[in-house]
């Protein structure tokens, strides 16, 4: 690595909230009592969050748990609705089911975003709207399916006074790799500051089985290439991006294409602009 870029590979991980030391019970009981003192704060009564199968949403659904059963132990409202969302038949349900056991929620709630979905590209080709090709209106309509899971979770949260749970974290926002305002859009991100291998800890720490925790990470949004890994969309392993996280050297090539990605995504990651 370039001083160049070490000194952008600060800038990023200051940028992030990525800490050089890391140990996974303080983590645990810190952001555990972020969330349960932001329900208390605010008054709200829940969580909301929608569980996928993947580690992400498991580390992020025994955090909100154990949460609300804190919250309670003060003597205030509080529950956990987990939400399950699938498009129509998942593939990994099965990984799912598994996450809901480890977490115990509160709640479960099942909606299916396939209809509300397929109405809307339904609805926008009968507008006249034209794709450039067939790849380009799945990798489009993965993105519509993201946003129906967050319009209902949010829907859950607004009937429950409550709040919507994000599984953000540093690796993901170091890529971009979520859909803006789909499951971009949340209330509360209790995973920030953290890269992959540091949320693995986190869902190991609190009871994930090695087979949900070491799970080859797949956003499962593409119809045409279902449960696609992540690392093939990047270019770039979770391995080489926690490394770059963590403020080690990465081959030269990983970090041409993290630095790259970060700055193109910049937008992904604040505020809409304004003049």
């Amino acid at each position: 690595m370039t001083d160049d870029q070490r000194a952008i590979q600060a800038s990023i991980r200051a940028e992030l909230g990525m800490m050089d030391h890391f140990d996974v019970q303080q983590e645990i009981e810190r952001r555990v009592r972020f969330l349960s003192d932001y329900l208390l704060r605010t008054g709200c009564r829940s969580l909301v969050l929608g569980i996928s199968g993947g580690v992400d949403s498991l580390a992020a659904g025994c955090l909100s748990q154990r949460a609300v059963e804190q919250a309670r132990e003060q003597g205030h409202p509080a529950q956990f609705i987990a939400v399950r969302l699938p498009y129509g038949e998942q593939a990994d349900e099965k990984d799912a089911q598994g996450g809901l056991k480890v977490i115990n929620p509160d709640q479960t709630l099942v909606v299916n975003v396939k209809p509300a979905s397929d109405a809307m590209l339904e609805q926008l080709l009968a507008s006249g709207l034209t794709f450039r090709d067939a790849a380009q209106q799945d990798f489009l309509m993965g993105n519509i399916k993201a946003r129906q899971r967050m319009v209902a979770q949010y829907a859950i949260a607004g009937a429950n006074g409550g709040l919507v749970v994000g599984t953000d974290h540093a690796a993901e926002a170091l890529m971009g790799f979520f859909t803006k305002f789909g499951d971009g859009a949340a209330d509360i991100t209790p995973l920030a500051g953290l890269n992959k291998r540091r949320v693995r800890a986190l869902a190991s720490a609190m009871g994930g089985s090695d087979a949900l925790v070491f799970k080859v990470p797949t956003a499962d949004l593409e119809s045409l290439t279902p449960l696609k890994p992540d690392e093939d969309s990047f270019g770039v392993s979770y391995d080489q991006i926690d490394d770059f996280l963590e403020g080690k050297v990465t081959d030269d090539k990983a970090t041409q294409i993290i630095i790259k990605t970060f700055q193109a995504s910049a937008h992904k990651r604040a505020l809409p602009v304004a003049p």
